[in-house]
């Protein structure tokens, strides 16, 4: 990768009798560097790949079988390392942050859903109730603590 954006654009690189193109992206190790090195495109790709890894259990989060404890580690071990895979790497925006912490809210609201006991129905939790019964830190926090490690 060159700092030049136009640098090599028209090379390919040759060895013995075979030629290399170039390109602008490439994923490797389930990361995708670019030239531009802008991180949103790879946010937008962990996300889906998140949501295709929480998809699967998303019954079990919703379980009334399950313990929440138990519910919790299935998210800390299946779904939360798909999303905190490689984020030392990341500039996180404020958009950014703010998509990843409506994912966890999502998850975390499955997981704590309550019935009402006076009326006997399901609630959704607001956001404030979910981070109160949540005793780990928050996804965003997570990141940032490893990008300072």
């Amino acid at each position: 990768m060159s700092r030049d954006l136009n640098a090599g654009r028209s090379h390919n690189i040759k060895t013995d009798n075979s030629s290399l193109e170039r390109v602008e992206d490439v994923k490797y190790l389930g990361t995708t560097p670019t030239n531009s090195n802008f991180i949103q495109e790879e946010i937008k790709c962990r996300m889906k790949t998140v949501n295709a890894c929480y998809h699967p259990v998303q019954d079990l989060l919703s379980s009334s079988l399950l313990s929440k404890n138990i519910k919790i580690k299935i998210y800390g071990t299946i779904v939360l390392p798909v999303v905190l895979y490689e984020c030392r790497t990341w500039s996180l925006t404020l958009r950014e942050e703010c998509r990843i912490r409506v994912f966890e809210n999502r998850v975390l609201t499955r997981i704590f859903e309550t019935k009402d006991e006076i009326r006997g129905e399901w609630r959704k939790l607001h956001n404030e109730e979910v981070t109160d019964l949540y005793s780990s830190p928050n996804v965003v926090q997570v990141i940032k603590s490893r990008k300072i490690r």
